[in-house]
Parts: structure tokens; sequence; C-alpha cells
């Protein structure tokens, strides 16, 4: 499993216009074969930077979606609401934390 990053930065003014591209393809990017994961980071303190966050089965489903039809109609409506260039970058996980919560029913 390959894990994608892409950061990037928006105008002010085209933060909408980019919302709205996102949410009309997030459920058929999610539905892209070896696609198992995908969520959008929005910038704490800056609200103009979003990070996509996508796991995928392997780089080849990856590469293949950024050669869909698919990938042609989202990133060029993406990528002319830009203010700076993207960041993207896949990673592999090393390891993994998750939080041990205590039951329920505990008391503390």
């Amino acid at each position: 499993m390959i894990i994608r990053i892409v950061r990037m930065t928006f105008r002010p003014d085209a933060v909408a216009e980019f919302l709205r591209v996102f949410r009309a393809s997030e459920d058929r990017i999610r539905a892209q074969p070896g696609c198992r994961h995908m969520e959008l980071w929005q910038d704490d303190d800056q609200p103009h930077i979003f990070c996509t966050h996508s796991h995928w089965d392997a780089a080849a489903d990856l590469d293949r979606y950024r050669r869909s039809a698919l990938f042609g109609e989202v990133w060029p409506a993406t990528k002319k609401l830009f203010a700076a260039p993207p960041l993207a970058f896949s990673v592999n996980a090393v390891t993994a934390t998750t939080a041990q919560l205590p039951p329920p029913d505990s008391v503390l």
C-alpha cells in the first residue's frame, strides 16, 4: 500500500470553487480501483491550503487513476485555482499507532 499526500495552495477567492469541484468528484475518486481511503484536510492556520490524503493498494493503481478520464477532468479544474504549485509525494507507512482508549464503563 502507498499513501499519497497532495498539498495545494489556492487563491483565497477560489476556495469555494475548489470545494465544489472536490465534492462533485470525491465519490468517483474513492471508487477508482485500488483506492482504499481518501480524505481532504484543511490547514488550521491558512484556510486556503488543503491536502488530500489517500491510500492506494499499489503505485500502479495511483498511476492508472492519474491516466484516467476522471483525473483529466478533475486536475485541470483544480489546477487553474492554485496560488502556488502543488506539492505531491507518496510514502509508505513504517509504523502505525492507534490510541488505546479505556473501556467505556471505566472511571478515571
